[in-house]
Parts: structure tokens; C-alpha cells; sequence
């Protein structure tokens, strides 16, 4: 089970302000770069000045997050501004957007930044395995248990948490370790649900 399963209800609430950005001349391909250039600047920001206090912000924009990506695609596939730009746009800004936002967890005390690499790395492998689903016949998976909206769950509370000022403690330690191995199991799961996706088309 996976966050993603509640989009299309995400999607519903979000669709009168769809259309409104549409008649303003709003278009997927403008909503997804600016999803990105924030995503960039507060993960940049962050990482240069990691004040406990300013990760509250990460859990609000992750959310608003969601709702442009939400947003960028229902203007591509329901108002007829799909394009191949905007497929390289939609993929590559996702993992640039999450790679930005984690990397503050690495300048603090207590996280490593070791296991903040791998799991941005990780992460990275994570949405690759998803689309290389279209080159072996099979659809873009999105298969859990920790794929894009689980990851922005657990990144938005683990940033809550910091911000709130909760005291360090040793299992913290293990945080990144552990979201690392979720990466790992949600990239065997795309790989065998899309091999096994492709041998039922053959």
C-alpha cells in the first residue's frame, strides 16, 4: 500500500483550481518548473543555513509540492498540454526536487551524511526503476511501499520533528539507514511487477 492510492482523490479537490489555471493561460510545463526552482532554493538554503527551526518549511512545502504535481499533470493529460518536454521536465525535476530537499538532513548533528547520500541515491534509483517500466513493455510503476508521496511523508514529519525541537537520540541514527532499505524493497518490487506486467503483454 502506497500514499499514491489516495492521488486521484487528491487530484479531485484540486481540479476547480486546475482548470482556473488553465483559463489564466497557466501552463503543466511552467507549474512543474516552478515546483523545482523552490524545491532547489529551500534545499540549498537549508543545507547552507540548517537552523533546526527553518525545517518547518520542508514539511509545508512538501505538501504544497504535492499539489503542483498533481496540478502539472492533470493540465498535461485533461487540458491537452501533454509533450515530450514535458515527460523530460515531470521526471528529471522530481529527483532533483527530492534530492535538494533530503540533502539538509546532512548537516545536521545527528544524521549522517553517509546514509543521507545513499538514500538520496537511492531515491534517485527508486523513480528510474519506475520508468524504465516503459522500455521493457510494461507501464510507469509506481509500486510502494516507498515511492515518491511515502517519501514525502516521512522526509515532511522527520522535518517536523526537527523543527519542533525534539531532542536527538540515538535511533536517529538509524532514521536514514532504515528509509535507505525501504528505497531498496520498493526498487525490487517495480522491477518484478514490471517484468511481470511485460510477460503478460507478450
Amino acid at each position: 500500500m502506497s500514499i499514491y492510492a489516495l492521488k486521484p482523490k487528491f487530484q479531485n479537490l484540486l481540479r476547480p483550481l486546475t482548470r482556473a489555471l488553465f483559463n489564466a493561460g497557466v501552463t503543466a510545463n511552467q507549474v512543474t518548473l516552478a515546483a523545482c526552482i523552490v524545491s532547489v532554493a529551500l534545499g540549498v538554503g537549508l543545507s547552507l543555513f540548517p537552523q533546526p527551526a527553518l525545517f518547518l518549511l520542508i514539511p509545508l512545502w512538501m505538501f504544497l509540492r504535492m499539489a503542483f504535481n498533481a496540478i502539472d499533470g492533470m493540465l498535461a493529460r485533461e487540458f491537452g498540454q501533454k509533450s515530450p518536454l514535458g515527460a523530460y521536465l515531470n521526471e528529471l525535476t522530481d529527483v532533483i526536487s527530492d534530492a535538494c530537499l533530503y540533502l539538509p538532513f546532512a548537516f545536521l548533528a545527528y544524521f549522517d551524511l553517509l546514509w543521507v547520500s545513499v538514500f538520496i541515491a537511492l531515491s534517485i534509483i527508486v523513480e528510474m526503476t519506475g520508468v524504465i517500466g516503459l522500455m521493457v513493455g510494461a507501464s510507469r510503476r509506481y509500486d510502494g511501499p516507498f515511492g515518491k508521496s511515502d517519501r514525502a511523508f516521512v522526509i515532511g514529519a522527520l522535518a517536523l520533528g526537527v523543527g519542533l525541537g525534539l531532542p536527538a537520540q540515538t535511533w536517529q541514527q538509524w532514521v536514514f539507514p532504515v528509509l535507505s532499505l525501504l528505497c531498496v524493497w520498493t526498487i525490487a518490487r517495480r522491477v518484478r511487477e514490471g517484468l511481470r506486467e511485460a510477460a503478460a503483454k507478450a
